[in-house]
């Protein structure tokens, strides 16, 4: 399983606490069987619909969990097993950051599909998208790999860091502009012009957001509809 969420972004540096655990997990049965068998250690119990079941995550649901063990009272976990925008999970899985947290390691969603699943249509998400990128250009230091500049180039939300970095990276921000107008603009020392595109960006992610969990959303309501028909 990966570790993702906000617990992923303080890990990363850009968020304090996180009240939350968010897992992205392996939808296959025994995968999910050992799953079944940790939150059990934890007293975890449903609070939600669906059910944890490997059709509901492979469909990009999420099932949501509340803790009753003396070690962590209350902690929420949310399981998901696909994100909008991101790779498959064996992909995501090869990507990992594996952490050492206190003798033991800790696989977290690699920064840039981070990135990718939190561009949603919460306000929230923005700004850690903003500081998690301003936090690893400024930790990064004079030698920072191709891949990692271009991720940078990719994005960037702070525009005054964006129109630094491609006046300190012409050349691969030449290669990046044709996918991002943000960075054409920014090759043309056009600050207006990168600050509206930045807000296009957004919008354009939060509608594809919203396009995505309608159906979802749908297929939730259906669900609580069964259960308080069934109870009658």
């Amino acid at each position: 399983m990966l570790v993702m969420g906000g617990q992923a972004c303080v890990f990363y540096g850009a968020a304090e606490f996180s009240r939350d655990l968010d897992l992205l997990v392996l939808a296959d049965s025994e995968n999910l069987e050992r799953l079944q068998a940790s939150l059990e250690d934890l007293s975890a119990k449903p609070i939600a619909v669906p059910p944890m079941d490997a059709s509901h995550l492979k469909n990009g649901h999420a099932v949501h969990f509340r803790c009753g063990t003396e070690g962590a009272p209350g902690l929420r976990i949310d399981i998901m097993s696909s994100l909008r925008g991101t790779d498959d999970f064996a992909t995501l899985w090869d990507r990992r950051t594996t952490i050492d947290v206190n003798g033991e390691p800790v696989d977290l969603l690699a920064l840039e599909d981070l990135v990718k699943a939190k561009k949603t249509q919460r306000d929230k998400d923005w700004p850690m998208i903003r500081r998690l990128m301003e936090g690893d250009y400024f930790s990064s230091g004079e030698e920072a790999s191709e891949q990692r500049v271009e991720l940078w180039l990719r994005e960037l939300r702070t525009e005054e860091l964006l129109i630094a970095a491609v006046a300190r990276y012409p050349g691969i921000a030449e290669r990046v502009a044709p996918t991002r107008s943000a960075v054409s603009a920014a090759l043309a020392g056009d600050s207006s012009a990168v600050s509206r595109a930045l807000n296009e960006e957004q919008e354009t992610e939060r509608a594809k957001d919203r396009v995505y969990w309608d159906p979802l959303k749908k297929e939730l309501e259906k669900l609580r509809r069964g259960i308080r028909d069934s109870s009658r």
